[in-house]
């Protein structure tokens, strides 16, 4: 399998936010398990989304939902470690964008992902269109 990679955005982040990393993230390798960072780019999402007074269910008057995900691993973290969350947002679509994490710990870079974030109408069980496409659209 090819390497993924993920770009960060040359643009200012929309929300910076620290995370203490807690022993429930630590694996049997005394470091972060991998499944952590889906977590906790979800709690920074949350925090994001709360800061702006909105939520998953309530994101611009439409519910979003997961769709996909990307991580690049570039270092270790440990148990202790205050992880800084800087959340960026690119890639508009017809039915979503993209939610891209810098995960760092002080200079050293931990992380990269990405979550591809479509709206979903829950009652209908169906994706819909993004609200924000036509304010980002680019003909």
């Amino acid at each position: 399998m090819a390497r993924i990679k993920i770009a960060i955005p040359q643009t200012e982040s929309l929300y910076t936010t620290s995370i203490p990393l807690t022993v429930n993230f630590i694996n049997y390798g005394g470091h972060m398990g991998n499944d952590a960072i889906l977590t906790l780019c979800q709690e920074a999402r949350l925090r994001y989304m709360e800061s702006i007074e909105m939520s998953e269910l309530q994101f611009h008057g439409h519910s979003l939902i997961q769709a996909d995900a990307a991580i690049v691993y570039k270092a270790e973290a440990f148990r202790g470690d205050n992880l800084e969350f800087e959340l960026f947002m690119e890639d508009h679509h017809k039915y979503g964008f993209d939610f891209v994490y810098l995960i760092k710990c002080g200079d050293k870079e931990i992380a990269r992902a990405k979550t591809g974030m479509i709206f979903f109408d829950y009652e209908k069980r169906k994706v819909s269109l993004s609200p924000l496409y036509s304010i980002n659209h680019r003909s």
